[in-house]
């Protein structure tokens, strides 16, 4: 691993002597750092390229052997270290690297191209890699798309072991040091913040899904990913000031900028200090009315951030990432461990896990010959597990195995209909006799929900919630399918408008019919986290907002200061406009006057 060396005292940049240079990227994880740059070079080393003759064929087969073992140990030996150090859950991350080494889809095609073409091992891992990687381009799925990075990364160890290069050396940061580089592995991420001198990342790759997000958050570290040629625009010892909530990064800023910088860290880390003293206070307005405020999931490595910041439990336990980087499904028994780590950590705290939501092309073992022309239309979720029956009931028996340990509920992707909920919990029920008659353990009846993410299920939530235990609206999906954009287009992506009047009458419908059916009603959506819809939603009436760790501080400080009354009145005034440029002008204006002094 090279880098760049950090200046010295006297060799920082001072903000006076270069002009300051804006960039933005993704906000990835929230807070405000300002630091100096310390450039980690993770671009990747230059791939040899040679022809074998037909004598050295075995011996090259020999040599990737053997850096398979030592690339396999490597990891071995940092789980080990970050197991130690971190807990156990930051490692399932390298355990899934390691599981890459053994996949026979990389390691037999590596030694055909060895035996068939007669290239050398460095060629070969690079053309399987880049083969597996655009196995990933067309998915629609961010989450999905950022696991690209898990195949280069564990090509690129590798590599450097096939050429007996130094793969994993050890870094001694300054304090406060904003690490820059242009991608981070997820075991780089791991090492760098355990010492905890790390102020904020800036990568040039990455997303809010990628591995270092995910770390960073765990860790509660301001990080801006995704920002382009950031690695080589910002030199060692720049001093850098970072957003990770807006996405803003500001090099060598003048000394107002700094100035404002600084005081947003200072308020965001007053804010910080209030949420952890008030982890333990309901989010409740000042006329009483209660919200609990609960976590998005996707690794149980983010469960002491959550917990930390004051979650009272899980609104969305994402299930896809236990069938990522393998060669088939997981089988019900690791799904039950998993499920049950979960609940047994967050002790008795509600728990939301929702079933598998993919198509059946990122099922491993169930790959589909044809491709989709439109895949987040297509078979998926719900309707992929209703027509993978043998699939939907091994998490299906994991999951009523699971609900012995804790507070469990369960809730269906895509519901467009009625039949599909009958469906979906009918198959429930059958597994549920089939365990009982087995003699197995089994939790109480647990409540049994849906994701409120299409126009149909909007539409007749009054009928739906006649059947489900609980409604969570996914926002992300049902502002684009409502407003006929896909948001990851670049060039709609302006028109992705929560506060689209037609959105704001869905939510208000949607709640409405399961206030009238004595339902519980939740947001699991981007939506939910933004403190700028913090009144919005309290108006609306909404029970439960569930996001990430870091947002639950602000969003917990707005509710607590507001009255449902005045809540009511500013969205009765948003709802008589008309555009939702005119909706959120009006909205963020009085948000603005109500809490611009908080951090």
């Amino acid at each position: 691993m090279r880098r760049g060396s950090a200046e010295d005292e006297e060799g920082h940049v001072s903000s006076q002597a270069s002009p300051t240079l804006s960039l933005k990227g993704i906000g990835a994880s929230p807070g405000v750092a300002v630091g100096h740059a310390y450039i980690l070079d993770r671009k990747r080393v230059r791939t040899p390229k040679l022809r074998l003759a037909e004598a050295e064929v075995d011996p090259e087969r020999q040599r990737m052997r053997t850096a398979l073992e030592l690339s396999d140990q490597q990891l071995s030996d940092l789980k080990d270290q970050i197991s130690r150090t971190e807990g156990p859950e930051h490692a399932l991350i390298l355990e899934a690297h390691r599981l890459m080494l053994h996949d026979p889809m990389f390691v037999d095609e590596v030694n055909r191209l060895i035996v068939e073409d007669r290239i050398n091992a460095e060629w070969a891992v690079r053309r399987v890699a880049r083969k597996l990687k655009h196995l990933f381009d067309n998915i629609p799925d961010e989450y999905f798309r950022e696991r690209r990075s898990d195949v280069e990364y564990v090509a690129d160890r590798v590599v450097r072991n096939l050429l007996g290069q130094v793969v994993d050396e050890e870094v001694s940061l300054p304090d406060h040091a904003v690490v820059v580089a242009h991608d981070l592995s997820p075991a780089d991420a791991a090492m760098l913040v355990r010492g905890g001198q790390v102020a904020g990342f800036v990568t040039d790759l990455g997303g809010h899904t990628s591995h270092t997000a995910i770390v960073a958050r765990a860790r509660s570290t301001p990080a801006v990913l995704g920002a382009g040629r950031a690695s080589e625009q910002i030199s060692p010892g720049d001093l850098v000031a970072l957003d990770g909530t807006r996405g803003i990064i500001l090099v060598n800023p003048s000394e107002e900028q700094l100035a404002l910088f600084q005081e947003t860290m200072r308020r965001h880390q007053e804010s910080e200090a209030r949420a952890l003293a008030a982890k333990d206070l309901p989010a409740q307005s000042t006329d009483g009315f209660r919200i609990r405020l609960v976590g998005n999931i996707e690794f149980p490595e983010e469960l002491p951030s959550l917990l930390a910041h004051g979650a009272e439990g899980i609104g969305l336990y994402r299930t896809e990432f236990m069938f990522l980087d393998r060669k088939t499904p997981p089988s019900e028994e690791e799904q039950y461990r998993a499920y049950r780590q979960v609940l047994e950590a967050m002790d008795g705290r509600p728990v939301t896990i929702r079933t598998l939501d993919l198509g059946g092309d990122k099922v491993p073992g169930k790959g589909r010959h044809e491709k989709e022309p439109n895949p987040a239309m297509g078979l998926r979720a719900i309707r992929y597990c209703l027509s993978d029956r043998a699939l939907f009931r091994v998490q299906l028996r994991a999951l009523l195995r699971a609900s012995v340990h804790g507070h469990l509920r369960v809730m269906f992707p895509l519901i467009c209909g009625m039949s599909e909920l009958r469906e979906a919990r009918s198959e429930l029920e059958a597994c549920r006799t089939e365990l009982g008659r087995a003699g197995v353990p089994l939790g109480k009846r647990f409540q049994v929900g849906i994701m409120v993410e299409t126009p149909s299920a909007a539409l007749i939530a009054d009928r739906l919630a006649q059947e489900a235990d609980f409604f969570s609206i996914g926002t992300n999906d049902l502002i684009q399918y409502s407003l006929a954009i896909d948001r990851q287009n670049r060039e709609v992506a302006y028109l992705y408008k929560p506060l689209h009047l037609s959105v704001l009458r869905s939510l208000r419908s949607i709640v409405t019919a399961a206030k009238d059916a004595g339902i519980p009603v939740s947001m699991c959506g981007e939506m939910a986290g933004d403190p700028i819809y913090a009144l919005v939603l309290l108006a609306l009436g909404f029970d439960e907002l569930s996001m990430t760790a870091g947002q639950i501080p602000t969003v917990k400080n707005v509710l607590r200061q507001a009255s449902r009354e005045e809540a009511t009145r500013l969205l009765a005034t948003a709802m008589e406009l008309t555009t939702a440029e005119e909706i959120e002008r009006y909205v963020r204006t009085e948000m603005d006057k109500r809490f611009s002094s908080e951090g």
